[in-house]
């Protein structure tokens, strides 16, 4: 039984053996060439079998190609001129520059569309050159808080209140503040934020000047109202029989003079 076991295991190896050393490798001319067609060698027609042979007789040619006749014309590297992976990175490098043109067209709205955000915002008013170099600074005197009937006497200041001339000017200044104060926190273009600003500029400065010109007359105009009180407090003479016209006009003259 033993024997048996032992003969059995020898032939087995001895057959492995001999299947082992039995494999040769094969190597076929046609497929090694067809094997380089289908990579990246160029493809040679003198190099494609099996051929026609004399007359085109070869059985071989017609038993293999005889369905295929435009086969050995056709290219079929992946990477040859009209391959399917030369096609696919083409088509890489198509898709890859509409990309790219897409993301510089991105980048271009992107960039215009916070420059115009910049151009309307209020909040980008505060850091306009033009508001920090000039406007600015003329318009401080509406954050002062001196007093506009400051150096005069006392009667001239009763007169201005009285008048009510001190009243229209603080309404139109506060009046030109909340104007400037719109046009600076309005959505606005900096163009028509600029103009704003010089039209209200141009507003304040002739209110300004007439309240100037005012403070200065206001002793005329108390010398005025003097006048007419002392006027009306005089009787106005009247017409007597006898006496002419003339001689009532010399008599208001001279009573208007005292």
């Amino acid at each position: 039984m033993k024997r048996r076991k032992t003969w059995l295991t020898l032939c087995s190896f001895l057959l492995l053996s001999i299947a082992t050393f039995s494999q040769t490798p094969i190597r076929d001319i046609h497929i090694t060439h067809q094997q380089e067609r289908m990579v990246y060698y160029q493809w040679d027609r003198s190099k494609f079998s099996p051929k026609k042979g004399f007359l085109g007789l070869n059985p071989n040619y017609w038993l293999t190609w005889g369905l295929h006749p435009d086969y050995p014309k056709s290219d079929k590297r992946p990477l040859g001129p009209s391959g399917p992976q030369t096609l696919r990175l083409g088509l890489v490098l198509a898709l890859e520059n509409s990309s790219n043109k897409y993301l510089t067209e991105s980048d271009t709205l992107a960039n215009v569309a916070v420059s115009e955000a910049l151009n309307y915002s209020p909040f980008a008013a505060a850091a306009d050159p033009l508001w920090l170099l000039y406007y600015q600074k003329e318009f401080r005197v509406l954050e002062e808080k001196a007093d506009p009937l400051q150096g005069l006497a006392e009667k001239e200041k009763t007169y201005l209140i009285s008048s009510g001339l001190l009243k229209w000017y603080m309404d139109e200044r506060e009046a030109i503040r909340e104007r400037l104060k719109i046009a600076r926190n309005t959505i606005l273009d900096r163009g028509s934020r600029t103009l704003a600003c010089q039209r209200i500029l141009m507003d304040m400065e002739v209110l300004e000047a007439t309240w100037s010109s005012k403070r200065q007359r206001v002793t005329y105009y108390l010398r005025l109202k003097e006048k007419r009180d002392t006027l009306r407090k005089k009787a106005i003479p009247v017409r007597k029989e006898g006496r002419s016209d003339k001689d009532i006009a010399e008599s208001i003259l001279l009573n208007s003079k005292l």
